[in-house]
């Protein structure tokens, strides 16, 4: 009954900035993990970033000081802030939620692409 969706992705120049949301139901961001991660074309699922059950954040090396994790725990809102965005920006972006003691559980994906 757990469920995640993510939502946001969309077209944007070189340059541009996205913000992704990522609504939960069934279970909270609060007291649990969770993270986003991006796939692009022909490769595999990697991690961006994360907050702990403690609310703690962090990302990845690779988008350090362009992409920045927020929770709105009041909304029940996982937020993916993306600064200029580059071409190689461009892929699938998942959002997870790991509910403790319980098991992860992934959205569909939304679609980043980044083009002038």
């Amino acid at each position: 009954q757990v469920q995640v969706a993510e939502s946001g992705g969309g077209l944007v120049q070189p340059g541009g900035s996205l913000r992704l949301s990522c609504a939960a139901s069934g279970s909270t961001f609060s007291g649990n993990a969770a993270g986003w991660y991006r796939q692009r074309p022909g490769k595999m699922r990697v991690s961006l970033a994360g907050v702990t059950s403690h609310g703690t954040t962090s990302v990845d090396r690779s988008v350090k000081g362009r992409f920045s994790i927020s929770v709105d725990y009041a909304s029940n809102t996982m937020y993916l802030q993306m600064d200029n965005l580059k071409p190689d920006d461009t892929a699938v972006y998942y959002c997870q939620l790991y509910v403790i003691e319980v098991g992860d559980y992934w959205g569909q994906g939304t679609q980043v692409t980044v083009s002038s």
